[in-house]
């Protein structure tokens, strides 16, 4: 014959207080009585059986450290587990997804300096095949190429600067680009 609701409340009331007074029997009992129920609930919550395990431990440790907290005038025994395994779930569901969210954070950055670095080492790579095929054209065209692309002059300014005319200047401009851009395809060609 099952007890009544009201004698299993008592019984669980009566329990609380001997854990409160350390006695482990006790709560050996209230975990018997109330484990399946409340893993189940936060199974359903976490929705990972060895987090809700764990949970479970947490929760029966802060019975064991606070029964003396449980106050039967505010309400049943069962309803003061089921709020702290509520509770306790909801915190490490938070506590997860703060973490989740951590790691994909750590895993964004680190991906994004994985890929500044490689892009350095390519940037590096082209600037060394850029700097390789300069140093085989001619030194005219050589010259307007950096005064153009890396000191920023115009054409009319780079003539004024070598004292050159400007058309000799376009030409040697052009022919610098056509020749250029051959050796580079080679050293290109060549580097992979």
């Amino acid at each position: 014959m099952k007890p009544e609701p009201e004698q299993a409340a008592q019984s669980d009331a009566e329990l609380l207080r001997a854990i409160a007074q350390g006695d482990e029997a006790a709560l050996a009992q209230i975990y018997d009585r109330y484990a399946p129920t409340l893993f189940g609930m936060m199974l359903r919550i976490l929705h990972s059986r060895a987090e809700a395990e764990d949970v479970l431990q947490e929760v029966f440790l802060q019975v064991w450290q606070h029964a003396s907290q449980f106050d039967e005038e505010r309400g049943r025994p069962f309803t003061w587990l089921a709020t702290i395994a509520h509770s306790r779930a909801i915190d490490r569901l938070r506590s997860l997804d703060s973490r989740q969210r951590a790691a994909t954070r750590a895993a964004v950055e680190h991906a994004e300096e994985q890929g500044d670095a490689v892009d350095d080492v390519f940037r590096m790579e082209r600037t060394e095949v850029v700097r390789r095929a300069l140093n085989e054209i001619p030194e005219g065209q050589k010259q307007v190429l950096l005064l153009a692309y890396f000191e920023g002059l115009t054409q009319s300014e780079i003539a004024e600067r070598t004292k050159e005319p400007l058309g000799t200047v376009k030409t040697r401009m052009r022919s610098g680009l056509i020749k250029l851009r051959e050796l580079m395809r080679e050293n290109l060609r060549n580097w992979r």
